[in-house]
């Protein structure tokens, strides 16, 4: 585990769309945000303070290659793409370029959903690959990064 100031350093990174968490498909997504969830993070992290979380919300795609290209220290990501998942050979090079461990997280089961849906290209570089678990897919992604 990669320690700067003697903090394990995460960034939550998502994608496009998540800005809309709590508007956006409720039955699908529910009606907590995404400041909902990073409430939720920090809370179940709170007692952890070695760790610093840093999170990130784009819904373009070459704001989250960059913010990929600067977190070279950190000790994980957990991302989620969104839609990009299904389409981004570039975010695909980004995290492959960082040789940093990631957990791939989805709110929704994607294999439950439409069959495009059904396909990552980032699975196969991911440390573990997490969905339907809702926001809890975070913490267990979180979990899973620090153990």
């Amino acid at each position: 585990m990669i320690v700067i100031k003697d903090k394990k350093k995460i960034l939550i990174l998502n994608g496009p769309n998540l800005n809309l968490l709590g508007l956006r498909e409720t039955s699908i997504y529910g009606n907590s945000t995404l400041d909902d969830l990073q409430g939720l993070i920090q809370k179940h992290f709170l007692s952890q303070l070695d760790i610093h979380f840093d999170f990130f919300q784009s819904n373009h795609e070459g704001e989250l290659i960059d913010k990929i290209h600067h977190v070279r220290d950190y000790a994980g990501i957990v991302i989620n793409a969104g839609a990009y998942t299904h389409t981004s050979i570039a975010l695909r090079d980004a995290l492959a370029g960082v040789n940093i461990p990631f957990v791939e997280v989805h709110i929704s089961n994607v294999y439950a959903r439409e069959a495009f849906r059904h396909h990552s290209y980032l699975s196969s570089l991911a440390k573990a690959v997490i969905c339907g678990a809702g926001f809890q897919g975070y913490i267990f992604a979180i979990q899973l990064l620090l153990s």
